[in-house]
């Protein structure tokens, strides 16, 4: 394996960087503690990869068994205990633990713990995850074929989805 083609020609660098303190708000904040980070989007990364801190509060429900047509998903657990589902089984993932899957793999998340937990999910390569985020909850309360189509947008295709 090889490192990919250069994409930057110039002789001496660039002042390119960008940080994000702590400090600053989660983008999204629900009712039962859970939030979501905007570390790296895909805009910022120029479709290179999107990162996202996700807060799962106490017992939150996280998606249904899924894949994924165009991007790969890793999770890298920060603090608490998160269940991850890696397309054969449920696995306690606890703080470093790391799972990486592939385009095309089978896996959920939950927190079925009365503790909130922590975890870095992170695309590649970049894809617009914001809207799927903010409108998830909604499109969920809606239901039907407006909710199935919202997730092929979002090349979330959920099993239940395809047993229809």
């Amino acid at each position: 394996m090889s490192y990919p083609d250069p994409r930057y020609l110039g002789e001496r660098g660039e002042v390119n960087a960008v940080f994000r303190s702590a400090e600053v708000e989660p983008e999204l904040a629900g009712g039962s503690g859970s939030q979501t980070h905007y570390l790296a989007t895909s805009r910022l990364t120029s479709g290179e990869f999107g990162l996202y801190k996700l807060v799962l509060g106490p017992n939150a429900p996280g998606p249904s068994t899924h894949f994924h047509r165009s991007i790969s998903e890793s999770f890298f657990v920060l603090s608490g205990e998160v269940q991850l589902f890696d397309g054969e089984q449920w696995i306690a993932a606890r703080r470093e633990d790391f799972l990486y899957v592939p385009v095309g793999g089978l896996h959920a998340f939950k927190n079925s713990t009365d503790a909130p937990a922590s975890m870095l999910l992170l695309f590649a390569p970049g894809a617009p995850r914001e809207e799927y985020f903010e409108k998830v909850a909604e499109m969920a309360m809606r239901g039907g074929q407006e909710l199935v189509d919202f997730r092929i947008r979002h090349d979330s295709f959920f099993v239940e989805d395809l047993e229809t």
